[in-house]
């Protein structure tokens, strides 16, 4: 793919993880996209040459977000503009597109994406599990750029999820599948107005979305603090117009599910 853009302008790998990580995410990866992946093109008219994948890991992003004005403004929200503020604003340094996992109907296929970039599975929880991070995990926005830099082009491969030993089968009682007290999670959907509804019935520590999250038995200590975190998420369920997968982003920390 060919661009104009002049390669000093165009961040390395080692760049780019450093930008993110003042605001406490994560470079997940990428991929070299594609005339069938129909991208949109980037503001200077360009193609697409390489997708970023950014997101976060366990509760590291946590202190960065509560301390911005998103966390304390009360709007709805917060995370879904907090993300948004940062990724525009990369994107526009380096004459790219912030592509976000919320914008749509349509929706981006960030499931899709994100199995191009690492190496994940599919769980019976329809979201996919990491390896190392269990489902302790988040895509909060892609950056497509114009150009590739030909020292980053080894970091596009990875081993295809389909080659490994598929973390679920291997997993001694798989308790994430029956950690939920109401069974929120079916082979269908998830059940949010279950979960709720149980969340607003309990009293002290609310431990139901988390305590699926805790059952997954890797890298348990990425886990963010979540008594609290369940409290907003089931506040900000019955508030009219706030963003249920923003809240359960927050206390769940999984992988969107905006795929088609």
């Amino acid at each position: 793919m060919t661009s104009s853009t002049s390669t000093a302008s165009v961040p390395s790998r080692a760049q780019l993880v450093a930008a993110l990580s003042v605001h406490g995410l994560r470079l997940r990866g990428g991929w070299l996209p594609g005339v069938e992946d129909a991208l949109p093109a980037l503001p200077a008219g360009q193609t697409a040459a390489v997708v970023w994948m950014v997101g976060v890991t366990g509760s590291d992003f946590w202190p960065f977000f509560k301390a911005s004005s998103f966390y304390q403004d009360g709007q709805p929200d917060p995370l879904d503009r907090w993300s948004q503020a940062i990724g525009s604003e990369l994107a526009n340094q380096w004459g790219g597109m912030a592509l976000f996992p919320f914008d749509g109907p349509p929706y981006h296929p960030f499931q899709r994406w994100a199995t191009r970039a690492e190496p994940l599975q599919a769980s019976p929880l329809m979201l996919r599990i990491h390896p190392e991070f269990g489902l302790w995990h988040a895509y909060r926005f892609a950056l497509a750029l114009p150009v590739a830099l030909p020292d980053d082009l080894p970091a596009f491969t990875h081993v295809p999820a389909m080659a490994r030993s598929d973390l679920c089968l291997t997993c001694d009682g798989q308790p994430c599948l029956s950690a939920c007290p109401v069974q929120a999670f079916t082979s269908a959907a998830y059940q949010v107005d279950a979960c709720v509804a149980t969340c607003t019935h309990l009293t002290g520590v609310i431990a139901c979305s988390p305590a699926v999250g805790r059952a997954v038995p890797v890298r348990l200590d990425v886990i963010t603090p979540t008594s609290r975190n369940m409290r907003r998420f089931t506040c900000g369920r019955l508030r009219a117009g706030i963003n249920i997968v923003t809240y359960f982003a927050i206390c769940f920390i999984a992988t969107h599910a905006y795929d088609t």
